[in-house]
């Protein structure tokens, strides 16, 4: 049974992307959520209540309301338009598309989530964000490949946000270049797996598959 969210849960998730926008001058601080309250004629004590002074805390809120404009961009008739390769492409780029105003702020969430204390709320920040793409585009594999394909997805993300970083061309053609290979990648992997499924004598290897994740074919 789902709970209801608190007021503060509701202020938090109203005020997270402009923090992550406020982040990209004031850092993942106090600072930012107090801008991001003014903007909306929100009480700065009520916000910092509702973000706490624990930067990791304020990039887990930034990237769960990417995850929910995304849901809410994405609804069931328009992804059921669309081909699996193009919903995932597409859920992909939008939030690529969403996070670009603050593109730098991300940069530095990335180096807050790879300290130590944090690398395991990063490690699940991303395989969520990677299960709810999965769940849009319509995936209900509850076998290995529940698992894969987020592995999969999750290596792709990864991979292209390093590239969208940095990348400086018109329109990120860049970037968007390499997400659709990376993509490519995905459904040969995909269809493989699906051959595999009717041999009784290969098995997957995942200690393979993830070698190639780290090391895509360029």
């Amino acid at each position: 049974m789902m709970t209801e969210p608190t007021p503060l849960q509701l202020l938090r998730e109203q005020l997270a992307l402009s923090v992550g926008e406020n982040a990209v001058f004031d850092g993942w601080s106090v600072k930012a959520v107090d801008a991001a309250a003014a903007q909306a004629g929100i009480d700065s004590a009520k916000a910092r209540l509702a973000f706490g002074k624990d930067s990791a805390a304020m990039v887990e809120a930034y990237v769960g309301a990417i995850d929910a404009a995304m849901a809410e961009a994405f609804p069931p008739e328009r992804i059921a338009a669309m081909k699996i390769r193009d919903r995932i492409t597409e859920l992909l780029w939008f939030r690529f598309e969403t996070m670009l105003t603050a593109r730098e702020a991300v940069r530095s969430a990335l180096r807050i989530l790879a300290m130590p204390q944090n690398a395991l709320r990063g490690a699940k920040l991303g395989w969520r964000s990677a299960d709810r793409m999965w769940r849009l585009a319509g995936d209900t594999a509850t076998d290995f490949n529940h698992y894969t394909k987020r592995i999969t997805l999750g290596g792709v993300y990864a991979s292209t946000l390093l590239v969208w970083l940095d990348d400086q061309s018109d329109g990120l053609t860049e970037t968007r270049a390499f997400l659709e290979r990376r993509i490519a990648d995905v459904m040969r992997f995909e269809k493989w797996k699906a051959q595999m499924r009717g041999n009784d004598i290969r098995r997957p290897s995942l200690t393979r598959f993830l070698g190639r994740l780290r090391y895509p074919p360029a």
